[in-house]
């Protein structure tokens, strides 16, 4: 036993990399996360217990074989750590940025139940992957053989780009269509550089191009290239959008109020040096305001945080259930508060106040019986009503699939009652012949590892449809 790396769970407390000290990360858009020293990755993955039913794993979406790798990790054997990770997972170093590891791996690690504190995964998952970029570790995609058949994806976010890589890898001819003009999707507009880098993302990009995989951005699906040009072109085609369309609150047309996905975008394009000219003259800038966030989820975290680093006068978080009941992770929201947002609970916008606005007209809630999903449903307090001033209101209530029929012109691509596209549960493929679908377009509004599942699954059962299908390229 004197070698015996693993279950030091007891003797060795659990210890995240740094954090940057508030002041300092408020001032820029770096990660407030420095990188682990080699030593202390081995050390925090040493004390994983090894238990024999890995918990860890069967809470990641990706079933990434967490203790294998941790093991790895702790031995010093980081190239064999890093290839066991990238065997399941198309990008750890983004998983292990930005996944919510309290609500998945590590919120379920054996360690944490018994008061020991869990296992550091998500820090050591980056940090592996960090270092397989730094040493050449990660190979570029080179096929052992090509394929004649040629397959389209629309949309270049992380479902998407899963897709390709793994229908690269096996000699497949990728074409990946996207709206923006940088691919990434909600990983480069929509996530702030705080929480993830954009070069860590450019990097997974210029390794996809380097591997052959085609991009065709700038390109609007429905008026720049038709969904049948498309199709016609390809033996298969996966749609991987994701899900764009804002849900609005009623009466928001006066000046100031904002939908978040317009508001992290172009700070996000502000970062890579982008003119922007909706920043520039103010409306999606934070600078000086007094700031409402309208939402409890991640994208509510991302908006409030980006709103500190413009130099936001002030930054309040509204939100209609509490603490407890908040869908974002609340590593975010302690992040968030650390940072000097104010979290108003229990409290639903109910209208508001200027042509321009100037305030928030606010209901005061309190926790009822559960709903239909078992959380405790909001009720009004009557007579509690005040009003929070504001001159700048971002919403960030989620995002609902846009009605791609209409917008694509496709006649036969069958939607759900949600506007989802309907697709089958362990293939993807939809009521089209040879079209398929992954990600959030699908399941809605989702996490990022879930789209890397999806687009992975995806891409299987396309490569089994293009291995039965007649070829049109080979003819």
């Amino acid at each position: 036993m004197a070698n015996q790396k693993m279950l030091k769970f007891t003797t060795v407390d659990r210890d995240m990399p740094e954090k940057r000290p508030p002041n300092l990360r408020r001032d820029d858009f770096n990660e407030i996360y420095a990188e682990y020293a080699g030593d202390k990755a081995e050390e925090q993955s040493s004390r994983c217990s090894q238990c024999g039913v890995p918990y860890c794993q069967s809470h990641c979406p990706l079933h990434n074989n967490i203790p294998d790798w941790l093991r790895l990790t702790a031995e010093g054997r980081l190239q064999e750590a890093y290839e066991l990770s990238q065997a399941t997972n198309t990008f750890p170093e983004i998983c292990g940025r930005i996944c919510p590891q309290d609500r998945l791996c590590e919120g379920n690690c054996v360690i944490e139940q018994s008061g020991h504190g869990t296992v550091t995964i998500g820090s050591v998952e980056k940090y592996i992957t960090d270092k397989a970029f730094d040493e050449g570790w990660v190979k570029p995609i080179r096929p052992y053989a090509e394929r004649a058949e040629s397959v389209g994806i629309i949309g270049a976010g992380p479902g998407g780009l899963a897709a390709a890589d793994r229908l690269r890898r096996q000699g497949v001819q990728v074409t990946v269509y996207d709206r923006y003009d940088r691919g990434g999707g909600l990983l480069t507009y929509g996530i702030p550089g705080f929480k993830l880098e954009k070069d860590v993302v450019m990097k997974r990009m210029a390794q996809l191009e380097d591997g052959g995989v085609q991009f065709v951005l700038n390109c609007n699906v429905g008026e720049d290239l038709s969904f049948d040009a498309i199709r016609g072109k390809h033996d298969a085609v996966l749609i991987a959008t994701g899900v764009y369309k804002s849900r609005d609150l009623p009466d928001t047309d006066a000046d100031g109020i904002v939908r978040a996905i317009d508001f992290l975008t172009a700070s996000n394009r502000k970062s890579f040096g982008d003119d922007v000219a909706e920043f520039d003259s103010g409306e999606l800038n934070a600078e000086g305001k007094s700031v409402v966030v309208i939402g409890g989820g991640d994208t509510a975290m991302d908006c409030v945080r980006t709103s500190v680093r413009q130099g936001a006068k002030s930054v309040k978080c509204l939100y209609r259930r509490d603490r407890a009941n908040m869908p974002g992770s609340q590593r975010e929201v302690q992040n968030a508060e650390e940072e000097g947002v104010e979290f108003v609970w229990l409290s639903a916008p109910n209208g508001f106040e200027g042509d321009a606005v100037t305030g928030v007209k606010v209901q005061k809630m309190r926790l009822g019986q559960p709903d239909a999903t078992g959380r405790q449903a909001p009720e009004v307090i009557e007579g509690a009503d005040y009003v929070e001033s504001a001159d700048l209101v971002i919403q960030a209530l989620g995002f609902e699939p846009e009605d791609l029929p209409k917008l694509w012109g496709v006649e036969g691509l069958e939607v759900t009652r949600w506007g989802t596209v309907k697709a089958e549960f362990s293939t993807g493929q939809t009521s089209l012949d040879g079209v398929f679908a992954a990600g959030d377009i699908v399941r809605g509004a989702s996490l990022v590892v879930w789209a890397i599942r999806d687009g992975r699954e995806a891409a299987d059962a396309m490569l089994e449809y293009l291995s039965g299908a007649t070829s049109v390229a080979a003819e």
